[in-house]
């Protein structure tokens, strides 16, 4: 047994708080007195278990926590860190939408589900005709386009809701619908909404020879069957206001519509020659699409005025085939197809959103915009297959895409 008076194991302090040291790990009261880097926590609950144990008498002793200070460059370099992240995201996001569009031949169309079976692998199409047909290559070209490369589409519907429009344009159209049918071999029905006149029927006759294949609401109109070219006076307002046209031109016929002069009858001739040109193309396209017209032109020519039917007209006159709906021309189409209509898969199409609209980050456009470069027409000997009187500002005055 050791001396308690052993110089090299002084005696404990009567009242030392680290307590029950056995001889031998006793620390110096001036190391007692050194911080330790220990969890306040832990060390107060060691520190008052252990006083307690020696002394129970002896109340806690209390512990000052000074925290220390961060790293101001590690704090800088955390913060820079953050802001870099925030900055790359939308960078990366942008290059990786850029580089989808690179790649996309869908152009900037977007299929979407109607009805039928979801998961069906056969598919009947809907493209949609909607407003004045002002140019062939918009939309429905594209929709075309989109229906050529799925070889899982083996229907076509064509929902129309037009005034017609320009006579290229019509044609254009009708011309592409021709082709995709004949290439693809598969059948197209037409659909008609509330209106489907002049060159929106003459879009319709891509159906060819097809039996019962135009379908019209109870409240749809059509017809419209000719041809027009507008042209406004306007020399007596000219002339009343002091103001005139001294236009110098090659020759006079190069003033052909002008506003500002009346028409002369020989400016007349020569339009009603080039109108009459493009009205017996249309009743061409009518007898291709329908065949009754072909044997019997003249039933056709007393209805090829330019006058509109009703639904129930169009059918009495053989204009249209039935009334139904959509859904009416979706189960003919599957018929023609040999497909069942409760597998089939019915989609539709439309523009894809980029992505500022996808976040919602796109402004709405408004309903309606001045189309400035529309107000040229006014003066340009252009046809159109169009339910209205007023085209060129029909053109100049259309809703948003």
């Amino acid at each position: 047994m050791s001396d308690p008076h052993d110089s090299h194991n002084p005696p404990l302090p009567p009242n030392d708080p680290l307590g029950s040291k056995q001889p031998g790990s006793y620390e110096h009261p001036i190391q007692a007195q050194e911080v330790r880097s220990v969890s306040p926590g832990v060390a107060a609950q060691g520190a008052y278990a252990s006083s307690a144990a020696a002394n129970p008498s002896t109340a806690a002793p209390t512990f000052v926590v000074v925290p220390q200070n961060p790293n101001p460059f590690l704090r800088w370099v955390s913060w820079f860190g953050w802001v870099g992240l925030m900055m790359c995201v939308p960078i990366i996001i942008g290059m990786s939408v850029a580089f989808k569009q690179y790649f996309d031949t869908s152009e900037g169309v977007q299929e979407k589900f109607v009805s039928g079976q979801a998961m069906g692998n056969d598919k009947i199409a809907i493209v949609n005709l909607e407003g004045a047909i002002m140019e062939g290559d918009g939309f429905v070209k594209r929709q075309i386009d989109r229906i050529r490369k799925d070889d899982d589409i083996r229907a076509i519907v064509v929902r129309i809701n037009s005034p017609g429009g320009t006579i290229s344009g019509s044609d254009f159209i009708y011309h592409h619908l021709t082709k995709l049918k004949q290439e693809r071999k598969i059948p197209l029905v037409v659909s008609m909404g509330s209106l489907a006149a002049s060159g929106g029927y003459y879009v319709a006759m891509a159906v060819g020879d097809q039996e019962n294949s135009i379908f019209a609401e109870d409240t749809t109109t059509t017809g419209s069957i000719g041809v027009i070219i507008p042209h406004y006076d306007l020399s007596g307002l000219l002339e009343r206001m002091d103001i005139l046209d001294d236009s110098i031109a090659t020759h006079p016929r190069k003033q052909l519509l002008s506003m500002t002069r009346a028409m002369s009858e020989d400016h007349r001739e020569v339009l009603k020659k080039y109108i009459d040109q493009a009205f017996s193309r249309f009743k061409d396209i009518v007898k291709a699409g329908r065949p009754k017209f072909d044997r019997s032109p003249l039933e056709l020519d007393a209805i090829a005025t330019g006058e509109i039917f009703s639904a129930q007209q169009a059918v009495d006159l053989g204009l249209v085939d039935k009334i139904g709906f959509v859904e009416e021309a979706v189960e003919r189409a599957a018929e023609l197809a040999n497909l069942d209509p409760k597998k089939v898969r019915v989609v539709t199409f439309r523009e894809q959103d980029n992505l500022a609209g996808a976040l919602g980050f796109q402004q709405a456009p408004s309903t309606q915009t001045w189309n400035v470069s529309g107000l040229a027409d006014l003066a340009v000997p252009k046809a159109y297959y169009l339910l209205s009187s007023l085209p060129p500002l029909a053109s100049s005055w259309q809703k948003s895409p």
